[in-house]
């Protein structure tokens, strides 16, 4: 069964607009597992401009299946091993951008990736890198041993969006989580996934887990949190 993880970041972005404690993540991290969603993902960004240390402290506490993101840094590392999500996930960051740009580079950085994986993997968090579309990117997780990697979708989803020809970009997506597959790596897909993108990737087999934050929270303003599961499970899950 394919899995729907929901990012609440912008939940938390909401609720820093005013500094107060409305609307409260936690709270929503749970509404969201009632309402069909399999895990919450959040990102602790270094300069915590939406997720705060004392999320991630309430939320580790709970039941509820965590991803954290976090980026590829040895200070990160120490915050999740302290906090011990069920699930990490290493993502490049940059100060300034919106939002995350790019997969991770795997190449330039791949002793700094195997050192964090292979702490993250003893204490038994199972570890994911989010890389782009390539296939030498998924030899070199490999080698790093992680359990997972997640696809950055942004290039497909935009195209989608822009009713543009993406048929070059999915059979890119396609072939990598097949070869990624066939090397005991688990594929998971996200960034920018509305409706749409998710209809068309949820057709690859072999992408076990969709990771979708900005798209659900806006959706959710007009619709309601729970009917925009719904209808996103409907295509992951069908």
């Amino acid at each position: 069964m394919k899995r729907l993880g929901v990012n609440i970041d912008h939940v938390a972005t909401i609720r820093n607009a005013r500094g107060g404690i409305h609307p409260n993540p936690l709270n929503i991290a749970k509404q969201a597992i009632n309402f069909g969603a399999d895990s919450i993902t959040i990102h602790l960004r270094e300069d915590r401009r939406h997720i705060k240390d004392n999320d991630l402290k309430k939320l580790s506490k709970t039941k509820i299946p965590l991803n954290l993101e976090i980026a590829c840094n040895y200070k990160m590392m120490k915050i999740a091993l302290k906090n011990n999500p069920k699930f990490v996930c290493l993502v490049p960051e940059k100060r300034k951008e919106l939002t995350t740009e790019g997969g991770l580079n795997v190449v330039k950085y791949y002793r700094k990736l195997k050192f964090i994986v292979s702490k993250l993997n003893n204490k038994k968090i199972r570890t994911s890198l989010f890389i782009n579309p390539t296939i030498k990117d998924i030899i070199y997780s490999k080698r790093i041993n992680t359990n997972c990697i997640e696809i950055h979708t942004g290039k497909i989803s935009n195209l989608i969006k822009m009713k543009k020809n993406y048929s070059k970009e999915l059979k890119i997506i396609k072939k990598c989580a097949i070869y990624a597959n066939t090397l005991g790596i688990e594929v998971h897909a996200g960034h920018g996934m509305d409706y749409k993108t998710t209809k068309v990737l949820s057709k690859i087999n072999e992408i076990k887990e969709f990771n979708i934050g900005h798209y659900i929270i806006g959706e959710a303003i007009s619709i309601g949190l729970k009917n925009v599961i719904k209808r996103i499970n409907k295509f992951i899950k069908k």
